[in-house]
C-alpha cells in the first residue's frame, strides 16, 4: 500500500561450506549474492503480513541460511523431502509459508544433515530458510554451460533465494518472472569484484 511503512529489515545470512569445498568460494561472497537478491528484491515486502502489520519503528533481524554442500547431501534432501532419488543443483527449504507467524528457529532434522541454526545477536533472528548447493553440480552445469563456476553457484544461490521469497516456475509466466529476477541480480552479482 503506497503510504503504508514496513518495520526495517537487518538480514543475517549464514553460509556454512562442506571442508572439500571450503577454500573454492569466499564465504563473504557468498553472502554477497544472498545479500543482493534479498536487497534487490525488497524481500521484507515479499514476507508479507508478519513484517507489515509491525511497528515499522522497530528493526528486524532476518535470517537466511546458505549451505555449500556435495551431491550426495543434495540426493539425500532430495529424496527425503522432495521424494525424488537423484541429485539436483539447489533445494529451498522455505520456514515462513504466505501469511505464516514468524518462527524463531531453523527446522531441524533427526538425519544426519542438520539446518544452520542462525546465531541470535540482537535478538532471535526471523528465519525465513535455508538454500542447500551442490558444488560438483555446479561445475558439471558450469562447464557444460560454459562459464565459470562462481556464475553457475551465483545462479542456483539467486534461485534458490528467490524460491525462499515465494517465486516459482510452474507456469510459463512464472518462469519469465523468476528468470527476469535471476538475471537482475547476477548483472549486479557480476559488476562486482571476482569471488
Amino acid at each position: 500500500m503506497i503510504g503504508k511503512r514496513v518495520a526495517m529489515t537487518k538480514w543475517q545470512v549464514d553460509v556454512e561450506t562442506h571442508d572439500a569445498f571450503e577454500n573454492l568460494l569466499s564465504h563473504e561472497w557468498l553472502r554477497g549474492v544472498v545479500l543482493l537478491t534479498l536487497t534487490s528484491e525488497d524481500a521484507s515486502k515479499s514476507i508479507g503480513p508478519p513484517l507489515q502489520q509491525s511497528n515499522p519503528d522497530e528493526e528486524y533481524t532476518m535470517g537466511v541460511g546458505l549451505v555449500i554442500a556435495d551431491d550426495e547431501t543434495l540426493r539425500t534432501l532430495n529424496r527425503e523431502y522432495a521424494g525424488d532419488d537423484e541429485i539436483t543443483d539447489v533445494l529451498s527449504f522455505p520456514f515462513l509459508a504466505e501469511n505464516d507467524e514468524p518462527q524463531y528457529h531453523a527446522l531441524s532434522s533427526e538425519e544426519e544433515f542438520s539446518f544452520i541454526i542462525p546465531d541470535p545477536k540482537d535478538g532471535p533472528p526471523i528465519s525465513i530458510g535455508e538454500v542447500i548447493v551442490s558444488y560438483p553440480q555446479a561445475l558439471r552445469q558450469s562447464r557444460e554451460a560454459n562459464h565459470t563456476v562462481q556464475r553457475e553457484v551465483a545462479l542456483l544461490v539467486t534461485h534458490g533465494v528467490l524460491h525462499l521469497l515465494g517465486y516459482d516456475h510452474g507456469t510459463p509466466q512464472e518462469k519469465a518472472i523468476m528468470w527476469k529476477r535471476q538475471d537482475a541480480v547476477l548483472d549486479d552479482v557480476f559488476r562486482q569484484e571476482d569471488p
